[in-house]
């Protein structure tokens, strides 16, 4: 059995159901589970094969982002997309997308999956959807692996080409039959339904606007049969609400109903445009949604009503959306986001600096259907960061607010990162990937799929 010990923490912030915040924080891990929460008082007479003392540093439970598309790193702020609303943005870039190789799909995850990683985040979600060329879910999955991020990996899919009234080209579709062969193929092989799991995998067909109605069904059908969760885009947009009602004659969330897409096994990405009607309806089912306050704004969507979800007790979740669409790939940048647009409309108490860490750690363990990640307490996974608080951006802030230093002020990358019971930041560094190595391939891709097509 391997045994770690940190302590001497400035501030450890359990995120458990009391929000216990314990200052001169320690805990204990054994193999890859906590084993002890407490003062390094209390923990003093622990001994350990490894010793971190976290002195000058806040330590958080890793965060969760619930929605991503790591491809899109490879297409940051071209051009041709720079103002545009998300039609408009995904009609200019669907032609670049085309042009995606597994290479491409696995080098761009490792990118994205660095930046999370330095960012504080532990868990992830990634919304793969195009599948061109030799493009297969494995490129991420194995990236994923190498990286050592615990993921949940989503197999989408579009198959609504232009040609039968849908947004992307036709030579970006899939046939509908090999969609659910495949995502069945990649269930039976990574799908780990266990505690602590590394690896799980969602079933994701990508929007209203790209996939028929029957996909959407037989999609619900298979994951409920294998007992994997739903993930889609969602209520995104006033053009995506017009398309539903156009083609269905129901709203979003209406027709979402329609095809058995509501319960505690669905997740939503954005959920902007959503009525009070719809919020208790997701509420009662329990259906969750991912945040994404920067895509949003990116891409002038509006502004989801995270206040209203989170006091009907809709689970709420963070995510830094595509990188295209954020341009960025932080999550704790995201929790700073998701405080602040709560607020612009003018209350502001609209969302709390521990409220936005909470929905970035508890809210999204909840949204990807975990118990066991989150918070800190005994029996949970030992996943946890810490940020030193003696730097320019927290001075100051980590004098009166350790907690709301880390929202509130411009966002660091995380001194430590531990996943797993395994150490993959230390001293700020990743430890797991060659990160300039990959960098200068991801750029040389990204060079040739957008300038060189």
């Amino acid at each position: 059995m391997n045994t770690l010990l940190l302590k001497n923490a400035t501030l450890l912030v359990t995120m458990d159901d009391a929000r216990r915040r314990i200052p001169n924080g320690s805990l204990l891990v054994r193999d890859n589970v906590i084993a002890a929460v407490g003062t390094t008082a209390e923990l003093a007479e622990c001994s350990a094969d490894r010793v971190i003392d976290a002195t000058g540093m806040v330590i958080l439970p890793g965060l969760v982002n619930t929605h991503h598309h790591l491809y899109q790193t490879l297409t940051r702020a071209v051009p041709a997309a720079q103002d545009a609303t998300l039609f408009q943005w995904l009609k200019t870039l669907y032609p670049i997308w085309a042009g995606l190789t597994g290479e491409a799909v696995y080098i761009s995850a490792l990118t994205g999956l660095a930046e999370l990683l330095l960012s504080g985040c532990t868990t992830t979600s990634d919304h793969l959807y195009i599948f061109p060329n030799d493009v297969r879910l494995d490129d991420e999955i194995r990236a994923a692996q190498e990286i050592g991020i615990r993921f949940h990996a989503t197999r989408g899919s579009m198959s609504l080409g232009e040609s039968k009234g849908g947004l992307p080209p036709d030579r970006v579709v899939e046939d509908e039959a090999f969609i659910l062969k495949d995502t069945q193929r990649v269930i039976e092989t990574y799908h780990d339904p266990r505690p602590y799991a590394m690896l799980r995998i969602a079933v994701a067909p990508c929007s209203p606007f790209s996939v028929t109605e029957d996909l959407m069904r037989e999609a619900a059908r298979l994951a409920r049969a294998y007992g994997v969760q739903l993930h889609t885009h969602l209520a995104e947009t006033q053009d995506e609400e017009a398309f539903c009602l156009a083609t269905s004659g129901k709203r979003p969330v209406g027709y979402a109903e329609s095809l058995g897409w509501l319960g505690d096994d669905v997740w939503f990405a954005h959920g902007v445009h959503i009525n009070p009607a719809e919020i208790r309806e997701m509420a009662h089912t329990h259906t969750g949604v991912a945040h994404c306050p920067s895509s949003n704004m990116r891409l002038a969507s509006g502004i989801a009503p995270v206040r209203a979800y989170l006091d009907s007790g809709v689970p709420v979740g963070l995510g830094v959306d595509g990188s295209a669409s954020n341009d960025g790939s932080s999550l704790l940048a995201e929790a700073r986001m998701a405080l602040l647009l709560q607020r612009v409309m003018g209350n502001p108490a609209g969302l709390s600096a521990e409220e936005a860490l909470w929905i970035a750690t508890r809210g999204g363990a909840e949204v990807l259907g975990r118990d066991d990640i989150g918070q800190l307490t005994p029996g949970k996974a030992a996943d946890f960061i810490g940020l030193r608080l003696d730097t320019p951006g927290y001075a100051g802030g980590a004098v009166h607010d350790p907690l709301a230093a880390t929202v509130f002020c411009q966002p660091q990358n995380v001194e430590l990162s531990v996943i797993n019971g395994r150490v993959v930041i230390q001293e700020g560094q990743l430890l797991t990937v060659d990160v300039p190595v990959v960098i200068e391939r991801h750029n040389a891709i990204a060079r040739k799929l957008v300038w060189e097509r």
